[in-house]
Order: structure tokens, then sequence, then C-alpha cells
């Protein structure tokens, strides 16, 4: 099954050893681009929908195409790497990623546009799929969660800085530059990844499962289709209705034919590790919540406190900066004392933080809505490293690509989730008020704003603290089997 250079690991290489801090970085200019181009173009539709005479429906695609695309595309990258090696396809999507990116700032037409992003997804999904399997490979026990770590912080740093760089760009630069951008720093990668990524040296010899390759790219289009279109015309409408249940029908013929195929495109066998497992749920409701805070805190500070859009842009880069500095010291720490006890601290100061921006309001100090921003970045940054470390630790090596992409699945789909469940529960709430069905902000009725934001916030506090719940009691039976053991050995 194994076709594995036994003579020597990546880990015991000298010259891999010498190099491995320039391949994650290399790693990380795709992860981050990759991440970046999710929620970049959200600031940029407006004018793009001006140019290319959109509705907002239409233009909306531009962003729904490249997330759908990912999370259908990841699974099957990720077994792909575990076939025919992991930096063999990362290599590929790099190219293909800076290619699609060029063909986006070229479009002159939606199709064009599209046709475009979809490219520009696949390469993302390729690197996704197989840049934590790459690092796990590399790194030694001793440094893997400060590696994770700093790729963990990319990952939200992508995710969460898109409004404020893109604002930057699309008012200096045009529309076209949130995609141009990406050509110079691809290509500076791509060359230097040509030069330090070494071959590979774990492959699986199995085949392609077809079947699942096939079907879960159905459930994920069914599914984002129903949650995203019923957005727009509500989710009574019985075509909405239909989505989701075929996308419930599909996903469990997908599990059907996953657990009967011995080589599966995704190997159900690492769901009955307990840690892994829970460790996936919690990195799944983190991304949930911090969508809830990425898609309410632009209208809030813009619209609300009435701040410029690069004012606003600074004040939300806090979650970021705050991210960047905490995430690396992080995840150095948890491979020194665990990963369980951050991550449980973490979630809770997440908790504290979401219920504070719930209590907002009109007339908050800048300061105060900063601290609070900051400290949901702080909760965030302390998270994610140890958390990306537990699910890639509890892994074997010839599986690394399909745990990978499974957590970057995981990401892709919370990040979804979250707009669905932000922007669901707030215009629910509006509506509510004002007795009609509201779709976006209410001249003059800050309050109806407000109320949802408020709603919206303490669901994704609720959230976190679920997962913190979860975490608390993870550590707690760890630290009684320890105890246990050591009774015993006495």
């Amino acid at each position: 099954m194994e076709d594995e250079n036994r003579f020597i690991t990546y880990q015991d290489d000298p010259v891999i050893q010498k190099r491995r801090w320039i391949i994650l970085i290399v790693l990380n200019l795709f992860t981050f681009m990759s991440t970046l181009d999710g929620s970049i173009v959200n600031i940029a539709l407006p004018v793009i929908a001006k140019q290319m005479d959109l509705t907002v429906a239409e233009a909306e695609w531009i962003v729904t195409a490249y997330l759908m695309t990912i999370c259908a595309a990841i699974l099957f990258f990720g077994k792909l790497g575990d076939i025919v090696g992991k930096i063999k396809v990362f290599k590929w999507g790099m190219i293909i990623f800076t290619v699609g990116s060029l063909l986006c700032g070229l479009s002159f037409s939606l199709p064009f546009l599209l046709g475009s992003r979809l490219l520009q997804a696949l390469g993302a999904a390729m690197t996704m799929a197989n840049s934590q399997g790459i690092i796990t490979d590399i790194f030694p026990t001793t440094e893997r969660g400060k590696a994770l770590g700093l790729i963990g912080t990319f990952v939200s740093l992508g995710s969460i800085a898109g409004p404020s760089l893109g604002g930057i760009i699309v008012s200096g630069l045009g529309w076209e530059y949130i995609f141009l951008v990406n050509i110079p720093v691809g290509l500076i990668a791509i060359v230097i990844g040509w030069k330090v990524l070494p071959a590979d040296r774990t492959k699986l010899k199995v085949r392609i499962d077809k079947a699942g390759g096939l079907l879960f790219p159905l459930f994920i289009i069914a599914l984002f289709s129903g949650l995203l279109l019923g957005q727009q015309v509500g989710y009574g409408d019985m075509r909405i209705v239909a989505a989701l249940i075929i996308s419930a029908i599909v996903f469990v013929i997908f599990l059907f034919v996953e657990i009967r195929n011995p080589e599966p495109m995704l190997k159900l066998d690492l769901f009955k590790n307990p840690l892994f497992s829970l460790s996936i749920l919690c990195g799944f409701l983190v991304f949930v919540a911090n969508f809830c805070f990425n898609i309410i805190a632009p209208f809030y500070t813009q619209s609300i406190l009435n701040l410029t859009p690069s004012h606003a842009g600074l004040l939300l880069m806090l979650f970021p900066i705050v991210m960047v500095i905490v995430a690396p010291l992080s995840g150095a720490l948890s491979d020194k004392i665990g990963s369980e006890l951050l991550t449980f601290a973490g979630l809770v100061v997440m908790v504290i933080a979401q219920v504070g921006l719930a209590r907002l309001h009109s007339g908050s100090s800048i300061i105060l809505v900063g601290s609070w921003i900051g400290m949901l970045g702080l909760g965030s940054g302390l998270f994610q490293s140890p958390n990306n470390s537990l699910v890639m630790s509890k892994v074997p090596k010839t599986q690394l690509g399909i745990a990978g992409s499974i957590n970057s699945l995981v990401r892709n789909m919370g990040m979804v989730v979250g707009i669905t469940v932000a922007t669901t529960t707030l215009f629910g709430v509006m509506s509510n008020l004002a007795g009609r069905r509201v779709t976006g902000l209410v001249p003059d009725r800050p309050d109806l704003f407000l109320s949802g934001m408020h709603v919206v916030f303490m669901t994704s506090a609720s959230i976190c603290l679920v997962a913190a719940v979860l975490t608390g009691w993870r550590l707690w039976s760890a630290k009684r089997t320890l105890r246990s053991e050591h009774l015993r050995s006495r």
C-alpha cells in the first residue's frame, strides 16, 4: 500500500531541515492569498456590479462560486496528495491559482470572471488541502505546533483582513488589482518553492474514489445553493427546501458509499479518534462564530458608528494584528505544555469577547469597541494553532493529505455557515421588529440593526460556549486519565 522512502525521512534530512522555515514561508504565502481571496472580493462587489451592470444577486456569485468550488474539490485534492504526493499537488496548485488570478484581473464579463474564479479556486483547493500535511511531514514534533500555528495565523489573517485590505486596493487602484496583486507574490513563491520544496517520499498506491469524488461536490453544490439563495428568497421557498433535502440525501448516500469502499476518498476511520473529531468540530464552530463577526462588524463600524471605510478598516485590523502576535506564541507554547489547555482558554476568551460585542450600541467608544475586537483576536489566536496541532498530530503519515483537506474543508464550510447564520439572524430580527421583510439596512432606524446585531453576537457567543464546554470536558477527561494512570503506577 505504501511507497515510502524508508532510509531517511524529511525530519532526518539535514538539507530539508535547514530549508524548513523557507518552505513554511512558501506555504504561508499561498495559504494567505487563497484564504484572502475568499473575503477580499466582498468589498469590491458594488464596484464590479456597477461596471459590469450586474444585480446584487449576480455579483454575489463571484464570492459564492469560489467558496463552493474549494469545498467541493478540497477532499479530492487531499486524497490525490496522499496518492501522487502532497508536494506535487501543492506545486501545481500554486501555478493554477496564479494563472486564475491573472485571468480574474483581465475579466471583462461575468461569465469570464466566474470561469476564472473557478480556476483560481481549484488552485486554492490544491494548496489548502496539502499545506498542513506537508508541515506535519517536514517539521519535528518539537516545532510542529509553532509551524501549524503560523499557518493558522495566515489562514485567519487572510479570512479576516480581506475587507480592510480590499477597500484600500479598490479605492486606490481598481477592483482588478485585488486579483492582480497575487501575480508578483505568486511568481516569487513559485520560483522559491520549486527550489526548496523536496520530492515526495510518502505515497499510497490506491485508486481514485470516483463515486465519492462525484457525490461530494453534488452535496456541496446543493447545500450551498440552498443556504445562500435562501437568504435572498427565504427558506420557505420550495426550491430552497428541495435543494436542502437533496443535499441531505446525497450526503447520506456519500457516507454509505464511503463506508463500503475499501479505498474511500474520505477515510471515515479518522473520525473514530475522538480527539480528532472534537478538534475538527471545535474548529468549525470557531469559524462560524468568527464569520458572524466578519459580516456584522463592517456594517456596525461604518453605518452605526459613522466611521469612514478606511478608519473602519483600521479598527477591524485589530483582530488579525492581535492574532498575528498571539498565534505563533500559542503554537510554540503548545509544543511545551500541550494543546488542550490553550484551546480551552482561547474559547473562553472568545465567549467573553462575543458577549462584550453584543453589548455595544450607537454611543459606544472606539476604545471599547477596539478592546472587544482585540480580545476576539486574542482568543482566536490562542485557539487556532493548538487546535490545528491536535488535528494533525493524531493522523498516520499516509493520511496527512486527507486530514489537512478535511481541516481546510471544515474551515471553508464554517465561513459559509457563519455568513448564513449572521445574515439570516440579523434580517430575521430586523424583519420581526419592522413588521415587514427586511434584507438590508433601514434608513433612520439604527435600532433595528442594533437589535439584530445583539442577537447575532449572542448566538456566536453561544456557539463558542458549546465549543468551550466540549473542550473543557476533554481537558478534564485527559487530566482524570493521567491521574488514574499515575495512581496505578504507584
